[in-house]
């Protein structure tokens, strides 16, 4: 056992010097990616009266979870997490849902517009929200919807926020699923086509079931991608109780003093459903990525 073990170490590539230098150069990368989280751990365990005595770059003498429970309770964050819900489900379905629509015609369907169809709603993606943000904000304030928001109009309601992402985001995932979709077997439609099965049941029952990867990867992204979403709840949504968790935090801001500590632990409680989103469909988000990846 001892010759095979040292017949196997003279085997062994010796360590390069390029080697060290890569994990290096990761560890490095990891470390400066992971520092801005572990010093707002610190901050938002540590009470602001320390941190201001001895500042921030020292040792605490005291840490707590009362910045935590002061966060949760001050910012109503249980109100607004249940605002953010009723926005962020509904998008990220609505998008998979219509999405996969179209990425199943233009993959298995040839016509002569096929690609630019595709590129229509691919192009949605590569126009900055800034430039349409003056012409659909005085769009949302004409369409009415009495009965239907509690606002009356498109505007400060979280179906305008919910057709906004929807609109935004359908386009990268028509990418992606025709490109996915392109993989599977034409036999498979084919053969359901000859045994007389429809349209809607090529796509639901056959094609649909089989990019499961895909749109657990997709819906990993899309939940991150809506719950964090500022800027268009900020346009869009002017009554405080409309708004996502992302302006909770503004709750926590004073009119002449803000607690750096208390808003750190704020922020920390806001990014735990991320979190549990990605670990519960990691397996999936990962075999979703590589899907493909060995096919020619």
């Amino acid at each position: 056992m001892s010759a095979s073990t040292a017949a196997l170490s003279k085997q062994r590539a010796p360590v390069r010097p390029t080697r060290i230098l890569l994990h290096l150069f990761l560890a490095g990368a990891a470390l400066a990616w992971f520092a801005p989280l572990l010093w707002a751990i610190l901050a938002a365990l540590r009470p602001y009266g320390e941190t201001s005595t001895k500042g921030y770059v020292s040792w605490p003498d005291k840490l707590s979870l009362d910045n935590f429970t002061n966060a949760f309770q001050q910012s109503d964050m249980l109100h607004y997490f249940g605002t953010t819900l009723l926005i962020a489900v509904p998008a990220v379905l609505l998008t998979l849902f219509l999405s996969s629509m179209v990425a199943f015609y233009v993959s298995r369907f040839d016509f002569r517009l096929n690609l630019a169809l595709l590129l229509v709603f691919t192009a949605g993606n590569l126009l900055p929200q800034q430039v349409i943000i003056t012409p659909l904000y005085r769009l949302y304030l004409l369409i009415d919807l009495p009965g239907i928001t509690m606002s009356g109009k498109l505007y400060d309601s979280a179906l305008g926020l919910v057709l906004i992402h929807v609109a935004f985001q359908s386009g990268f995932c028509a990418f992606v699923l025709s490109n996915y979709m392109r993989t599977l077997p034409h036999e498979l439609t084919e053969a359901a086509l000859v045994d007389g099965a429809s349209v809607w049941r090529q796509y639901w029952q056959i094609v649909l079931p089989l990019c499961r990867p895909a749109m657990a990867a997709l819906a990993t992204l899309l939940s991150i991608w809506i719950y964090n979403d500022f800027f268009w709840a900020i346009v869009l949504i002017s009554t405080g109780e409309n708004m996502p968790i992302t302006s909770a935090l503004n709750n926590l801001s004073g009119q002449y003093f803000t607690d750096p500590n208390l808003i750190a632990a704020g922020a920390l409680l806001t990014a735990i459903p991320t979190l549990i989103v990605y670990f519960v469909l990691q397996r999936q988000f990962v075999s979703g990525l590589t899907l493909g990846a060995n096919k020619g």
